[in-house]
């Protein structure tokens, strides 16, 4: 079945301007957000080292990888439906925390697994930046108001 399209792909560059225009408070708490890749169903985002995202004992927060995970998946639909899915929700997430990361950029590889009409379901692959190793892995729901239009 061919993707659901709601309108034109914006590129990265877009949607981080969009992102900074418009929903500009997602950068606030953790370190700064940026989509260095979107499109094909995918997304890769950083979340830049930042004091506020480490927690007791020197490594990243879960709550900020959490927060990482979540926003990348949002990165991918906007990739794929344009902003007239901006209003896409989180409506569930689940994260495996596997390894302990060190103080660093944090990368998310996002690969949308199904987009349909109502739901987009997303795996996420998290890791600390010059590392191979996979330091979370999430899988996460949306629901796409309006058939995702």
């Amino acid at each position: 079945m061919p993707p659901v399209s709601a309108g034109p792909r914006p590129s990265a560059a877009e949607i981080n301007a969009f992102i900074d225009a418009q929903f500009a408070n997602v950068h606030e708490g953790s370190g700064r957000l940026v989509v260095e890749a979107a499109g094909d169903r995918a997304a890769r985002v950083r979340m830049h080292q930042d004091a506020r995202m480490i927690r007791p004992g020197g490594t990243v927060s879960g709550p900020s990888m959490f927060k990482l995970a979540d926003f990348s998946v949002y990165v991918a639909i906007l990739a794929e439906l344009g902003f007239a899915a901006q209003q896409a929700l989180t409506s569930s997430m689940t994260i495996n925390f596997l390894a302990r990361p060190h103080p660093a950029d944090m990368i998310a590889e996002v690969r949308l697994i199904k987009l349909g009409r109502r739901l987009a379901v997303a795996e996420v692959q998290l890791y600390s930046e010059g590392e191979a190793a996979m330091v979370a892995q999430a899988t996460s729901t949306y629901v796409l108001p309006n058939g995702g239009r």
